[in-house]
């Protein structure tokens, strides 16, 4: 490039990444990656990074499950870790996990990184295709008042063969923001291993995760124990659980409390579904699709005292009906299972990445 010529946006994320909030730069940095194997024979593989992170995050799992499902595929894949001997251990998996020091990246392979590395994304090597895995639009929109360096890797890189989202209501996000990005849906799959229903139907419990929006959380169960909604019912916080005891609390409870806000997809209300818990509360926006009465109600974001006018309602017709609102609730499960299930899950992967290694 000229002296003369105007920057592009990739020049300015070079510039500029040091000046992009703490959270897309500063907290996650690309790992190095070796490049080599140019015209070599090997077969294509899928190399997906990872943050160095083992704490319970449904994002840093989907990655671990998708690399299982493009195995299980045909088709390989790992996830690179940046540290040596790293692998995630709050949920069982058997995932193949690789350091970034001991990958050797081909022409014919891919690369899966997260939308939190934000604009870092184009630090990875140049001249090997890449795949922005973005499980929230909206941290993609909250990054971009840092300035264009925010936005290069949507609309800037040449390497970029597909943007993932997992929800419908993200891909329309990203579409507005990005017009000619080429944004990809897939959906996920809920293993029903871990996430069913239980053989026998539960007490009356009321689950809940607190890490989302923790204020409204207490207004609403504060407001239904002073009606005197929660007498006889137990409400359990689930935080900081390992996957399997958050299903065993959730397939312990009747209702889930969902205080889901501007997400992705939004796993643990879909995973209480699953688990046969009846639920009610925001639906994050990307959680419209399976928010389906009768077995799962949303409520205006926001407003608590409609959500504890909606959870009243829920727990009186429990209490009414138990054996009508069973009924619900399995189908609620069976909903979430058929529709987000593993073989629909490698299936869309598979959709994807097939066609980008085969016709390398």
């Amino acid at each position: 490039m000229s002296v003369d010529a105007p920057p592009t946006l990739y020049d300015a994320a070079r510039v500029a990444r040091r000046a992009v909030t703490s959270r897309w730069s500063g907290r996650y940095r690309v790992p190095r990656l070796r490049v080599g194997g140019f015209g070599a024979a090997a077969s294509p593989a899928v190399w997906m990074i990872c943050p160095d992170w083992d704490k319970p995050a449904g994002g840093i799992r989907v990655e671990y499950r998708a690399v299982d499902a493009l195995n299980d595929a045909g088709i390989a894949a790992a996830i690179v870790h940046k540290r040596p001997g790293f692998a995630c251990s709050w949920f069982d998996h058997a995932t193949k996990v690789v350091a970034a020091a001991d990958v050797v990246v081909g022409e014919r392979d891919v690369i899966v990184v997260p939308e939190v590395y934000g604009p870092a994304i184009l630090d990875l090597p140049a001249g090997v295709r890449r795949v922005i895995l973005n499980q929230n639009a909206y941290l993609t929109l909250d990054s971009l008042r840092a300035g264009p360096a925010a936005a290069a890797p949507y609309v800037d890189d040449p390497d970029l063969a597909a943007v993932l989202v997992v929800s419908d209501h993200n891909a329309g996000v990203l579409e507005h923001a990005f017009p000619d990005a080429p944004i990809r849906r897939i959906r996920l799959g809920i293993d029903p291993a871990v996430h069913h229903p239980p053989a026998v139907a539960p007490g009356r419990r009321i689950a809940y995760m607190p890490r989302r929006r923790p204020g409204e959380a207490a207004q609403v169960l504060d407001l239904l124990r002073r009606r005197g909604v929660l007498d006889g019912w137990e409400v359990v916080a689930i935080d900081g659980c390992s996957e399997a005891e958050a299903a065993d609390l959730l397939r312990s409870s009747r209702i889930f409390f969902s205080f889901s806000e501007r997400e992705g997809f939004g796993l643990p209300p879909c995973e209480a579904l699953a688990c046969g818990c009846l639920v009610v509360g925001y639906d994050g926006f990307a959680g419209r699709e399976f928010f389906r009465r009768p077995f799962a109600e949303s409520v205006e974001d926001g407003d608590v005292v409609a959500f504890a006018r909606a959870a009243e309602r829920l727990a009186r017709r429990v209490d009414e009906d138990p054996v009508g609102m069973a009924a619900v609730s399995e189908a609620g499960a069976r909903f979430v299972l058929e529709r987000y299930s593993p073989a629909i899950h490698r299936r869309d992967l598979a959709g994807v990445f097939g066609p980008l290694l085969g016709g390398a």
